[in-house]
């Protein structure tokens, strides 16, 4: 998980640099098409009649709308079995011209990322297996912390406890290795450890959530009123609503919108500020009218710390609540990580020696 985790830290950026012809347009132009237009071009590319479910913004000018196209079997046993299908289009939204219908099932970076979530596994067997394994590594975490600490605090100790002793002999740089560098990514990695622990135990999340927003008021889910007559303005609905978030849009970062799935569902919308996903403004919209029922900014102080606490998981879980810096410390403490089986393994090898030794020395020595 943790080399899996390594090599999402900077996805984002390394997709827009290895296929900039699906990411960005060649020309920007002073007005875009329709966001209904641009929802059927999108669709008439995809296979079997599949409508799109997603679609993500930016604000800048120069890049595609990436459309989403997913159904998702949740009782499979592997990665393959688990999307029945999953398609991504982009589209120019300029001209309305299709860059890209990419098969997101061979995404490399998919595949990653359900390894990293999943194992391939699915999501019953494979979660349940990434669950466990993160609450094994936050109790080893807090072990390894206390037998970090010396038991006599001294000059010699305290050199020892940050610094790894390059002069020595390879076991122990092996072991100052294991001990000094997993002192300093203890706190990235706890962090890392409970953001999934969040995400793999309902629980746990529903505990936490509870417990830290004490008297705030329980969150109602927005719902679509049912018109008595069927209506035919749908297009128009749409192009509101997408007209809405791009004016929302404007200052700030990138927008996703979310299509109903049902009858009383709702265009559901959130549009961060920056680089932080919990920094956001969210938005529900009547999709027989296209009003708005629920808009609610991550600075509305009613939502309750529970709620606060819960949508900075993603940010907690990548670094990028403390911004580029958090990104970077947290892809090294992922590189420490990897490494701290390995070194922790040899250690274990050398105190076995070191027991077979003294016990052919005990066996050897005559008694009196």
């Amino acid at each position: 998980m943790a080399v899996t985790g390594c090599i999402l830290a900077f996805e984002k950026e390394l997709k827009h640099a290895l296929h900039p012809e699906k990411y960005f347009v060649k020309t920007i132009k002073k007005e875009k098409l329709q966001f209904s237009d641009l929802k059927l071009k999108a669709e008439q590319v995809l296979p079997d009649s599949l409508k799109v479910s997603r679609v993500e913004i930016s604000s800048d000018p120069s890049r595609s709308y990436a459309f989403r196209s997913l159904k998702m079997n949740k009782e499979a046993l592997t990665y393959w079995g688990s999307y029945i299908y999953y398609y991504r289009v982009y589209v120019d939204p300029y001209t309305g011209k299709v860059l890209e219908v990419e098969n997101a099932k061979n995404d490399f970076f998919e595949i990653v990322m359900d390894l990293h979530r999943r194992l391939l596994l699915g999501e019953k067997i494979g979660k349940t297996i990434t669950g466990y394994s993160t609450l094994i590594l936050a109790i080893m975490l807090f072990s390894g912390l206390v037998i970090w600490f010396p038991r006599k605090m001294n000059k010699k100790a305290l050199k020892g406890m940050f610094f790894i002793k390059t002069s020595a002999k390879w076991k122990r740089i092996n072991y100052d290795t294991h001990n000094v560098l997993g002192f300093y990514a203890v706190i990235p990695l706890c962090l890392i450890s409970y953001a999934a622990l969040i995400w793999n135990f309902e629980d746990v999340d529903q505990w936490v959530k509870k417990t830290l927003n004490g008297k705030a008021k329980t969150e109602q889910k927005a719902k679509s009123t049912i018109p008595t007559e069927e209506s035919s303005d749908k297009k128009n609905i749409l192009n509101i609503v997408g007209n809405r978030v791009e004016q929302s849009l404007a200052d700030k970062k990138s927008a996703l919108i979310s299509f109903p799935k049902t009858e009383e569902g709702t265009y559901y919308a959130e549009v961060t500020y920056g680089n932080k996903q919990y920094q956001n403004e969210q938005f529900n919209f009547d999709q027989y009218s296209g009003k708005i029922l629920k808009h609610q900014s991550y600075k509305d102080k009613n939502i309750g710390n529970g709620t606060a606490l819960r949508e900075r998981n993603y940010d907690l879980h990548t670094g990028s609540i403390f911004g580029m810096t958090g990104r970077i410390l947290y892809l090294f403490a992922g590189m420490i990580a990897a490494s701290l089986p390995i070194t922790g393994f040899i250690i274990y090898l050398n105190r076995k020696k070191k027991k077979s030794k003294k016990k052919k020395v005990k066996i050897l020595t005559p008694s009196n």
